[in-house]
């Protein structure tokens, strides 16, 4: 059976997409952290933007495991 490949990636661009998805996972939990303090404002939309973050970053490794031959 023929296997047909829509998206390949390079070792390297795999392992630098890992890179920046573990960077949005850091930046999302500096995020909240910040959220949750009193003196800040917009804790919602901290909240928002972190959410947003480890979203995309879930995406980043999602592809970078599959097919960036990153694991």
């Amino acid at each position: 059976m023929l296997r047909m490949t829509l998206l390949a990636l390079a070792h390297r661009t795999g392992v630098r997409l890992a890179e920046i998805g573990f960077l949005l996972v850091l930046f999302a939990g500096i995020w909240l952290a910040a959220a949750q303090v009193p003196k800040f404002k917009l804790g919602t939309a901290r909240t928002i933007v972190a959410a947003i973050a480890l979203a995309a970053a879930g995406l980043l490794l999602i592809i970078a495991t599959h097919w960036g031959h990153f694991s």
